[in-house]
């Protein structure tokens, strides 16, 4: 706004003194004497200034004039080009103030007045590898995609202007969601030009999103090559394409492919959780079940995981809940942390040893409270015979309770049920990270607590000196009756009893020591 405000002054002040000087120059009484031999001639001071004018026309065309006849002379004396080239520099010169104005017409969003300047351009300059280029984007801007694409096409008859002739067919595929064509656009372009790193990322990206698994890690060798990638950083994302390729073996039914890649992912990238699984698996479909169970450690150590321990528990698929204990401690050895405490917890409560899982839990359920410990928690209070009511009020803190650790998208916090190499949400590359989402627990819509409607509204104790109406006063089972007394009020009220002893519900409660 400043900058148009002082333009407008200063035009306004230019034509205020333009007019004021000639006005002067009107009422001057002093003028301008040419005497040449007997010629004399005597001029006002308008018409001297009219008379400049004219001597600065004159004096330019001469000159020009003065070009042609030298052009002339030199297409007589046997240069053919002379004359056509003393057009062309005129020629030239308006076509490349065309070309400019342009481009910058381009840049500030004017697609309509570029592509005007690249028409005007085009019919001046022979040269059209900038007016294609020019023409094309302008008619990008336009929105006129097919003249677009006409111009890229006549950008890659031309050895400069091939590769950005590449790009923009590249573009205007990824626009259009054509991921196939992208691809193999984009491995021409850096066919072209191999250490681009744009492009190397770009083809990357299409080969991921497409699932050529195979492709995507030559493209990354290539930009390991150009020495844009630390070596931790590579090897990290090999080990997802090659956990990506072997599970694309593994649906195929090649299942030894499948496994060496595995293996292999497992190799680059240790801490990868999914390669570590799959590596151990493959280990035993070998019969190698030292070499997985010693995998899995190091792998626990690393990052603990649930699906680390439900593969550790398909090292011995047939032990004794016991044993099964007592292995896993060696596991936890390596890191006993509070997955480490939620998994034995399940383990002793598959082996029915409650108290033992109440040890092993601690205040786990108070300082990193989850849907998972409220439900171990559960577990452990129905196997020890607490009443229902206890048990289902440990079930509806776990409805309102964080959900635990997931596989959580770095780059958009989408939640994943299971890993995968590209976000589902935001499709980025190797952002999933095992940690707790952002905390969405709290209470229900309304404002209302959960807890009351599927505990019960629990009756406050009433004082001994206080009086009970007959109206209120309801029969209360005293905890000494026995199990005669139970069974006849049951019979009177001729309902089977509802109550069942806990052992017959173990089974229910008993959580799977493999669960993740």
């Amino acid at each position: 706004m400043f900058w148009t405000v002082l333009k407008i002054a200063l035009f306004l002040l230019a034509v205020a003194g333009l007019t004021f000087g000639a006005e002067r120059l009107m009422d001057s009484p002093y003028g301008l004497r040419i005497a040449v031999a007997d010629l004399e001639l005597n001029l006002g001071p308008l018409q001297a200034a009219l008379a400049a004018l004219a001597l600065v026309f004159v004096l330019w065309l001469l000159l020009k004039l003065i070009g042609l006849l030298v052009a002339t002379l030199r297409f007589i004396n046997g240069d053919d080009t002379a004359i056509s080239r003393f057009f062309e520099r005129s020629r030239k010169r308006r076509g490349l103030e065309a070309l400019s104005d342009g481009f910058l017409a381009l840049a500030a969003g004017e697609g309509e007045t570029a592509f005007a300047k690249g028409r005007k351009a085009e019919k001046l300059l022979e040269n059209r590898t900038l007016t294609n280029l020019l023409m094309a984007q302008a008619a990008q801007a336009k929105g006129n995609t097919a003249l677009a694409a006409d111009y890229y096409k006549a950008l890659l008859a031309e050895d400069r202007g091939r590769f950005v002739g590449v790009q923009g067919l590249l573009r205007q595929q990824i626009e259009a969601g054509d991921d196939g064509k992208a691809r193999k656009l984009a491995e021409k372009a850096l066919a072209l030009r191999p250490a681009h790193g744009g492009t190397q990322d770009l083809l990357l990206q299409l080969q991921n999103r497409t699932g050529d698994w195979q492709g995507a890690r030559r493209t990354l060798s290539e930009v390991k090559r150009s020495g844009r990638l630390p070596k931790d950083v590579f090897y990290r994302r090999d080990a997802v394409l090659a956990l990506q390729q072997a599970q694309v073996y593994a649906d195929q039914g090649a299942t030894s492919m499948a496994q060496d890649l595995a293996i292999e992912a497992h190799r680059l990238s240790p801490g990868l959780v999914p390669a570590a699984v799959m590596a151990a698996r493959a280990h035993l479909a070998r019969g190698a079940k030292r070499q997985a169970g010693n995998l899995l450690k190091k792998a626990w150590k690393l990052a603990p995981h649930p699906e680390l321990a439900q593969a550790f528990a398909e090292v011995e698929p047939a032990e004794e809940p016991a044993a099964r204990v007592k292995r896993f401690e060696k596991l936890f050895s390596y890191n006993d942390g509070d997955e480490a405490k939620l998994t034995r917890a399940e383990l002793l409560i598959s082996a029915e040893d409650f108290p033992g899982a109440r040890r092993a839990m601690g205040n786990i359920h108070e300082t990193a409270p989850s849907q998972r410990a409220m439900t171990i928690m559960a577990a452990i209070e129905r196997g020890e015979g607490s009443e229902d009511a206890v048990v289902r009020g440990w079930l509806a803190r776990a409805l309102t309770a964080p959900r635990g650790p997931q596989w959580v998208c770095d780059s958009c916090q989408h939640i994943h049920a299971r890993w995968v190499a590209i976000c589902e949400n935001c499709g980025s590359f190797d952002t999933l990270t095992w940690k707790r989402p952002p905390d969405s627990s709290g209470p229900s819509a309304t404002g209302t607590e959960m807890l009351p409607l599927i505990v019960g509204a629990l009756q406050a104790p009433r004082d001994s000196a206080e009086e009970v109406s007959p109206q209120e006063a309801e029969p209360v089972s005293d905890a000494s009756n026995d199990a005669e007394t139970v069974a006849a009020e049951t019979e009177d009220a001729d309902v089977k009893p509802t109550a069942e002893p806990a052992d017959a519900e173990k089974k229910d409660t008993v959580s799977d020591p493999s669960r993740s």
